[in-house]
């Protein structure tokens, strides 16, 4: 059959159906995917893979989807990339030299390779557009490179602000307001770019979050943000009711429009202020701790709010360096044999760290409580490198207390 053979899903649950199919080594990785006017996604799929697909498991599983044969020409992922960079370069290159200016490779370099895009807004990275020539042609620099992207609005990242709530510094340089709109996993995300953060990096985390059953459960997310977790805890996971705490106003202010806009405000309380003076505890099933490098400051506060007769489940959230941190130091290693014990190696260290935060988090629930408690190291998930053998992971930690029997058993054993 001719043409490109993709699977149609829904554009609400395509990050679900494209995490699926990477990970089952089905989807083209070569080839975009490519939205349809309907509101469904198509998703490249190897040929060869076409026939292991279970549709009625994914349907039953996801959401309804089909196997068509596209037709329309889908880019390659690198020559897409290269045809924008590429087109922008020759239109400022127009642009400069209508000015009397003379087009050079540093200019080149000056251009951004890469950007976030925000639906309609692009926001550039710090290290582009930096030399003076720049000004010269002000007038119409941002229109012409926001026409030849196709966007609307852009928008500029200098830094991250060190005001406490990790604020982007971000100037706005084409169009009327910074509100942004997202939706993952179906779920609608809007916020100010110029005031908070997304991170998409974050997404396997959110999927993996939206799977768990929380039914008839109380969540306490002590770093809500914009409501990363808190929503996919309360759209995916039928979480009963979710307190969020958020210190940064411009996080809570956005907060509320995504519960309202997702409808379940009625089962979110939002927590405004430093959670560690939060007045709340003996009512968690869970609670959340989605803060890097370090969620420790809160672990004392999450062991409090653990029900007491019970207890539940941590998600502590770190940034773990293991061996080899300085990159300097660290030897070329081509061969994929040698590069394996490398990998057991950050496992081993993750594992370590694990098992020091289960103890620790086991002292802290008996000096709280007065009572002993058993840890149980449940999972523990990677979810992005920031640099190399620097991992963020998460520890799926479930905290019960001991009861009198086996504190008696533990005694006798002793």
């Amino acid at each position: 059959m001719d043409g490109v053979p993709c699977l149609r899903v829904s554009q609400c649950y395509a990050q679900q159906f494209r995490k699926f199919l990477q990970s089952q080594g089905m989807l083209d990785l070569s080839l975009c995917l490519l939205k349809v006017s309907d509101g469904t996604v198509l998703l490249p799929i190897s040929p060869s893979c076409v026939s292991k697909l279970d549709l009625q498991c994914l349907r039953a599983t996801y959401s309804p989807c089909e196997i068509v044969w596209s037709q329309a020409p889908q880019q390659k992922k690198k020559e897409k990339r290269r045809t924008s960079s590429d087109k922008l370069v020759k239109i400022l290159q127009e642009v400069l030299e209508s000015h009397g200016e003379r087009w050079t490779e540093e200019l080149r370099g000056d251009i951004p390779s890469s950007y976030q895009r925000h639906g309609d807004l692009l926001l550039l990275g710090a290290n582009c557009f930096s030399l003076p020539i720049w000004k010269k042609i002000d007038n119409q620099l941002w229109s012409t490179v926001a026409k030849a992207l196709g966007a609307k609005r852009l928008a500029k990242m200098s830094r991250i602000s060190r005001d406490g709530f990790r604020s982007p510094v971000v100037t706005m340089l084409l169009g009327d307001h910074s509100w942004v709109r997202h939706v993952d996993n179906g779920i609608r995300y809007e916020f100010d770019v110029t005031k908070c953060m997304f991170s998409a990096g974050n997404i396997t985390e959110k999927l993996r979050v939206s799977a768990f059953d929380c039914r008839d459960e109380t969540v306490v997310d002590l770093y809500a943000g914009i409501g990363y977790f808190t929503l996919p805890y309360l759209v995916h996971a039928g979480a009963r009711h979710v307190h969020a705490c958020e210190w940064n106003p411009d996080a809570v202010e956005a907060l509320q429009k995504n519960l309202e806009a997702n409808r379940v405000s009625n089962r979110c309380t939002i927590h405004q202020g430093d959670n560690r003076q939060l007045q709340l505890c003996d009512l968690a099933d869970r609670v959340n701790l989605g803060l890097i490098p370090s969620s420790e400051d809160g672990w004392h506060v999450a062991c409090r709010l653990l029900k007491r007769t019970i207890g539940g489940i941590l998600h502590i959230h770190q940034n773990v360096s293991s061996p080899f941190s300085d990159t300097a130091d660290t030897p070329a290693i081509k061969d994929a044999a040698q590069r394996a014990p490398g990998k057991k190696a950050d496992r081993e260290v993750w594992q370590a760290w694990a098992d020091d935060t289960a103890s620790s988090i086991a002292s802290l629930l008996k000096d709280i409580t007065g009572t002993p408690w058993k840890t149980n190291i449940q999972h523990i998930e990677h979810v992005k490198s920031y640099a190399p053998h620097v991992h963020h992971v998460v520890l799926d930690l479930e905290c019960r207390p001991l009861s009198a029997e086996q504190m008696n058993t533990r005694v006798d054993t002793t």
